[in-house]
C-alpha cells in the first residue's frame, strides 16, 4: 500500500501555491506552508500519480555524437517499475545503501525513482572518484549493492565488501552466476512493469546519503530523508521560477547535491522536462545550439560554466530561455550583465548547501540587487548571527536557519556524526558556515565561508569580494585569494590567477592585474601578491583554499609582488 492520497493532495496544494505566486515573492513568502505527511514517497505518490497515462517528454539526453534519449513520464515509470521488481529480486530491501555510480544517462533517473519505490537508501557517486574514495563510501555507507557503468567496475577490484555488484552498459553476467560477479542491469527490462510496494514509506525514513566533497577534511555524510529533497525542492522550484511544461537545462555532475536539485525533484516537481547535454570538453556554440533545438526554456549553471560562455558570441543563442540562475558558488556581476546585455535575461543567484534546499534565492521576477544572493526562500527563517555573541539580527553574521520553524528542506544531521550534528544544530539554529549581511530591505549578500575571511591590518577581507574585482580584468577567468603572511600586516591578499585564451604569465600581465586591482579596490583591499597557476579543485569543483593557503604559507619563487613594480 501506498502513502494516503492526502500526501499527494498536500504536496500538491504546497506545489500549486508556489506557482501561483511565482513573481510575487511577498505572498509566497507569508502563505507557504509546508507540507508534512505522516507517510510519503515521492516516486510513488508524486511522480508516478502525473506520470499515469503522460506521453509528454520527462527526459531528455543528447550525446555528443547528436544521438538523443527521449523518455516520457509514463515511460519513466513503466521503467523505473521494472528496475525497482527487479531490484528486489537481486535482495535490494528496505533500508539497503544503494551506492549509485552513473553518468547522465538515463539509467541513472531510472534507479533513482527504483530506490525510492524499494524504500531503499540511494549514496550518490560521481563516476571520477578513485578507489581509495570508493572504500570510504562503501565501508562508511555501509553499501550492500553498487550500480556502475562498465567503464568503472575495475575501481572495485580492491574494495572490499559484501555488496551486490551491478553493472550498466555491458559486461555483466546472469542473476545465477556465482556471487561475486557483475550483473547486467540490462536484464531489469524483462521484469513486470506492474510493481506493488511492499511496506508504507515513513516520511522520516531516510531516502539519500550525500558524502560532501571535503574541501577541508575528510567529507561529511549528509542524510536526507523521503520529504527534505523531495519536498524541500519545492523552495528550488520556485527559485528557479519552473512550471508545467518547461525545459528544464541544468549543467552539473551526477553524483552531487545540485544534480538531484535541479536534475531530479526542482523539474519533475514542477511536471518540466529535463534536459542534458552530455559533452567531453565544453563547447559554448554546441552548448548554444543544443538549447535552441531542445527549446530550453530555463538554464542553470555554476559560476564556472557562466565565465566560459561569456567568452563566446551569445547572440548564438536564438531563443534565450525565459529564466536563467546560478549557484555553487556567488556569480560575479560582470557576467551577469553582459548575459543580461545579450540575451535580455537577468541570473539569478541562489544560496543552499548539500545539507539543504535553496535557502536565500532572487526569485523571477523580483528587484535584483548588485551582489546579492536574494531573500529567504519560502519556508525558511534566515537569520544571521552575532560572530561574537551567537545572537541573531545581526547586520553581518554567520547564515543560519532558525530550528523553532525548521524547514522540511533542511538534512537529518550528519550520518553516524553525532557530534557534529550537535555542533551544526546547536543553540536552536543549523548554522551553514558561510557569513552574509543583510540590508534594510532583507536581502543578503555572500561575505565568504567563515574559514575563509580573514584580517589585514586589522581589516577584515572576504576573499569573494577581491575575486570578483579580478573577475572584471578580461585577462582573468578564476582567481583564488587567500592570506599571505606578512611582518608588518599579519596578512596581506594574495590572488592565483587563470589566465584567459590569449594572455601569457609574465611581468606584464601582473603589473597590469596590480594597476587593475589598485583602481577597483579600496587600500586596503588591494591585491599585494600574485601567482599565475591552476587552481587546485575537488571532485566537485569546488577550490581547495586549504591547499592554496598551505601553500601560500610555504612561499613561492613564482609569486608577484606589487611592491616590485612601483
Amino acid at each position: 500500500m501506498t502513502a494516503t492520497t492526502s500526501a499527494t493532495e498536500q504536496f500538491r496544494t504546497a506545489r500549486d501555491f508556489l506557482l501561483r505566486h511565482r513573481e510575487d515573492y511577498a505572498s509566497a513568502y507569508e502563505g507557504f506552508v509546508w507540507p508534512r505527511p505522516e507517510f510519503f514517497n515521492w516516486a510513488l505518490d508524486w511522480f508516478d500519480v502525473i506520470a499515469r497515462g503522460n506521453d509528454r517528454i520527462a527526459l531528455h539526453i543528447v550525446e555528443e555524437d547528436g544521438q538523443r534519449t527521449r523518455l516520457s513520464f509514463a515511460e519513466l515509470s513503466a521503467r523505473s517499475a521494472q528496475a525497482a521488481n527487479w531490484l528486489r529480486a537481486q535482495g535490494v530491501r528496505h533500508g539497503d545503501r544503494i551506492l549509485v555510480m552513473l553518468g547522465n544517462q538515463a539509467e541513472l533517473w531510472e534507479t533513482a525513482l527504483a530506490a525510492m519505490k524499494l524504500r531503499a537508501v540511494v549514496i550518490p557517486a560521481t563516476p571520477l572518484l578513485g578507489p581509495a574514495d570508493l572504500r570510504d563510501r562503501v565501508e562508511r555507507g555501509d553499501v550492500r549493492h553498487i550500480i556502475v557503468r562498465a567503464e568503472d567496475t575495475a575501481k572495485f577490484d580492491d574494495v572490499p565488501g559484501d555488496y551486490t555488484r551491478i553493472v550498466v552498459g555491458g559486461g555483466g553476467t546472469s542473476a545465477a552466476e556465482p556471487t561475486g560477479r557483475w550483473v547486467a542491469y540490462e536484464q531489469a527490462y524483462e521484469a513486470s512493469a506492474s510493481f506493488e510496494p511492499d511496506g508504507v514509506t515513513r516520511a522520516d525514513d531516510t531516502l539519500m546519503l550525500y558524502f560532501t566533497s571535503g574541501t577541508t577534511a575528510r567529507p561529511k555524510l549528509v542524510e536526507h530523508t523521503h520529504v527534505s529533497y523531495p519536498i524541500g525542492h519545492l523552495a528550488t522550484m520556485y527559485w528557479i521560477g519552473l512550471k508545467p511544461g518547461d525545459v528544464h537545462l541544468n549543467i552539473s555532475s551526477p553524483g552531487w547535491a545540485k544534480h538531484a536539485w535541479s536534475n531530479l525533484f526542482a523539474p519533475w516537481n514542477a511536471e518540466a522536462t529535463v534536459f542534458i547535454h552530455n559533452y567531453t570538453r565544453f563547447d559554448a556554440g554546441r552548448l548554444m545550439a543544443e538549447m535552441d533545438e531542445a527549446g530550453v526554456t530555463s538554464f542553470c549553471a555554476p559560476p564556472t560554466v557562466w565565465r566560459m560562455l561569456i567568452q563566446a558570441d551569445l547572440g548564438q543563442l536564438r531563443t534565450p530561455p525565459r529564466e536563467a540562475v546560478a549557484a555553487g558558488e556567488p556569480l560575479n556581476p560582470e557576467v551577469i550583465e553582459q548575459v543580461r546585455r545579450d540575451w535580455g535575461v537577468t541570473i539569478r543567484d541562489g544560496f543552499g548547501q548539500t545539507e539543504t534546499a535553496v535557502q536565500v534565492s532572487n526569485s523571477p521576477g523580483q528587484p535584483l540587487k548588485t551582489g546579492s544572493m536574494g531573500r529567504p526562500s519560502p519556508g525558511f527563517k534566515v537569520e544571521l548571527l552575532d560572530p561574537a555573541t551567537g545572537a541573531p539580527g545581526a547586520d553581518e553574521g554567520e547564515i543560519a536557519l532558525d530550528l523553532s520553524a525548521r524547514p522540511v528542506g533542511l538534512m537529518t544531521g550528519y550520518h553516524g556524526d553525532p557530534e557534529r550534528t550537535a555542533e551544526a544544530m546547536a543553540g536552536g539554529y543549523y548554522r551553514t558556515g558561510d557569513i552574509g549581511a543583510r540590508d534594510a530591505d532583507g536581502y543578503i549578500t555572500y561575505v565568504g565561508r567563515s574559514d575563509d575571511v580573514f584580517k589585514a591590518s586589522d581589516y577584515k577581507i572576504s576573499p569573494f569580494e577581491l575575486e570578483s574585482a579580478l573577475l572584471e580584468h578580461e585577462a582573468v577567468v578564476e582567481a583564488a585569494v587567500v592570506p599571505a603572511p606578512d611582518p608588518l600586516r599579519l596578512a596581506v591578499p594574495k590572488a592565483y590567477v587563470v589566465l584567459a585564451e590569449g594572455y601569457a604569465p609574465g611581468p606584464d600581465i601582473a603589473k597590469l592585474l596590480f594597476e587593475h586591482s589598485r583602481t577597483v579596490l579600496a587600500p586596503y583591499k588591494r591585491i599585494r601578491r600574485l601567482e599565475f597557476a591552476d587552481l587546485p579543485k575537488t571532485v566537485s569543483g569546488k577550490i581547495r583554499r586549504i591547499e592554496l593557503r598551505e601553500r601560500t604559507a610555504a612561499g613561492s619563487a613564482d609569486e608577484y609582488r606589487e611592491e616590485d613594480f612601483r
